[in-house]
C-alpha cells in the first residue's frame, strides 16, 4: 500500500513486492539505503525494517516477514549504495543479505571532506540541501507492528533525500577535487571486517583488562573469549552471559572449584546454568596454562618520551590544516595515525594514499626539523628550515 505524500511510499511485505523492487533496482546507477535495528538484548543485531530509494520508488520492506537473501543481487551488483553512517549498517546488511554493497558512498564520510565534522543525517540535509527532516523518537520500537504511519514517515525520511545529496555531496567534492579521496575512505569502511570478533582480543574491551598482569591477563583472555563464543551461540549480549566485573575478579582471584566460582563477585545464579561453571572453569585452567606466545596485547599507545613534544606540535598543524582545508580533523589525522607514523609502524595510515603528500610528508619534514610551524599572526604556517 502507498501512505502518505511527503514522502510517498510502499510498505513491502510479500516475495512479489519484493522481487519488483528488486527489479527496478537492479537497473539504476545509484540508490539510497537504511536499515532500523535492535541489539540492546541480542548478540546480534535484529533487523527491524529496510529502507530503500531510487528514482522515482521508496519501499520499506519488512524483514520480519521476508528473507532478504534476494537483495544480494542488488547489493552486487552495479549500482552504489548510498547510506549515510554506514558502519552498524553494513554489519546488519551482511547479516541478514550475505553481503554488503559492492560500492559504497557514505554521506557522513563524504559531509567530512567539505567541511562538517560527523554530521547527522538531519544536519548535512539541512545544511547542504536546506530541506527539514521530522525529528523521529529515539526510542522507537521498530520491532513491533503495526508500525504507525508516523513511524513509517519517519523511517521513510531516512532515504528520501539521500539520492539528492549523494548528488550535492559529489560536485562539491568534485570541485575541491576530493572525491576520490572519499571514495578511497568509503572503500575501506566497506571491506573492514567488523562484525567479525576476533575472540582473543575480546578481553580488550573489559575495562580493567590494561590493569592485569602476568597469569591474570590469560585468563583474562581465555574466559573472555568463552563468554564471546557462548553469547554468540545464545545470541545475547556478552554482559548478560558474564558481567565485566566477575571477570575482572575471575582474572585476579581464579577459582579452582564450582564452589570457588560461585564465590567470585559480581557473578550470581543467573550467570551459572547448565553448562556455564564447566565451561568457565575450563577456560580458567586454559589461561593459567597460556604460554607467553599465546597471549594477545592490545596494541600500545605510549610514545618514546623524546616524541610526545612532536605530537602537540603535530597536532596544531593539523588543526590548522583542517582548518584551512575544511576538512574533518579526524579524517586527516587521528591521535592514534599520529603515534602509529611516529613509530615507524608499517601500515601508518599516514604513509599511504591520498593522506601520504597532503599530511603525512608534512609531518614527516616537521618533526626531523627539516620545517618548522611559525605563527602568523591569525594562522600557523609550515615553514622550511634552511639546510
Amino acid at each position: 500500500m502507498t501512505v502518505g505524500s511527503h514522502p510517498s511510499f510502499t510498505w513491502v511485505d510479500d516475495e512479489a513486492g519484493l522481487g519488483r523492487a528488486i527489479d527496478e533496482l537492479l537497473d539504476v546507477e545509484a540508490y539510497a539505503l537504511d536499515t532500523e535495528f535492535h541489539r540492546e538484548r541480542t548478540y546480534y543485531p535484529r533487523l527491524a525494517l529496510l529502507q530503500l530509494a531510487w528514482p522515482g520508488g521508496l519501499v520499506l520492506v519488512d524483514p520480519l516477514a521476508l528473507d532478504l537473501k534476494p537483495l544480494a543481487a542488488v547489493l552486487d551488483g552495479p549500482g552504489v549504495a548510498v547510506l549515510h553512517a554506514a558502519d552498524q549498517d553494513l554489519e546488519v546488511l551482511a547479516r541478514a543479505c550475505g553481503t554488503v554493497p559492492a560500492q559504497l558512498f557514505d554521506t557522513q564520510v563524504a559531509a567530512g571532506f567539505v567541511g562538517m565534522s560527523s554530521p547527522s543525517l538531519q544536519s548535512v540535509v539541512d545544511k547542504l540541501l536546506d530541506l527539514p527532516l521530522p525529528k523521529g523518537d529515539r526510542l522507537t520500537d521498530w520491532i513491533r507492528r503495526p508500525l504507525t504511519v508516523d513511524q513509517q514517515r519517519y523511517a521513510a525520511s531516512d532515504v528520501e533525500y539521500l539520492l539528492t545529496l549523494h548528488a550535492e555531496l559529489t560536485r562539491r567534492l568534485v570541485e575541491r577535487g576530493r572525491l576520490e579521496w572519499v571514495r578511497d575512505e568509503c572503500e575501506l569502511l566497506r571491506t573492514r571486517a567488523r562484525w567479525d570478533v576476533e575472540v582473543e582480543r575480546a578481553w580488550w574491551r573489559v575495562k580493567e583488562a590494561r590493569s592485569l598482569r602476568g597469569k591474570a591477563r590469560g585468563i583474562a583472555q581465555e574466559v573472555a573469549a568463552w563468554r564471546e563464543r557462548r553469547a554468540a551461540a545464545l545470541d545475547l549480549p556478552p554482559r548478560f552471559v558474564l558481567p565485566d566485573l566477575a571477570l575482572a575478579s575471575i582474572a585476579q582471584r581464579p577459582p579452582a572449584t564450582a564452589a570457588e566460582l560461585r564465590e567470585v563477585r559480581g557473578l550470581d545464579g543467573r550467570y551459572t546454568k547448565g553448562d556455564a561453571i564447566a565451561g568457565l572453569l575450563e577456560a580458567v585452567r586454559r589461561g593459567q596454562e597460556l604460554p607467553p606466545d599465546g597471549l594477545r596485547v592490545p596494541p600500545t599507545d605510549e610514545l618514546d618520551r623524546r616524541l610526545r613534544p612532536a605530537v602537540t606540535l603535530v597536532s596544531a598543524y593539523v588543526g590548522q590544516l583542517a582548518t584551512d582545508l575544511e576538512i574533518d580533523a579526524t579524517l586527516l589525522a587521528t591521535r592514534g595515525d599520529v603515534h602509529a607514523m611516529l613509530r615507524h609502524e608499517p601500515d601508518a595510515r599516514l604513509t599511504t594514499g591520498w593522506r601520504r603528500g597532503l599530511v603525512g610528508d608534512p609531518i614527516a619534514r616537521l618533526v626531523d626539523g627539516r620545517a618548522a610551524l611559525a605563527f602568523s599572526g591569525h594562522d600557523l604556517v609550515l615553514e622550511d628550515r634552511p639546510a
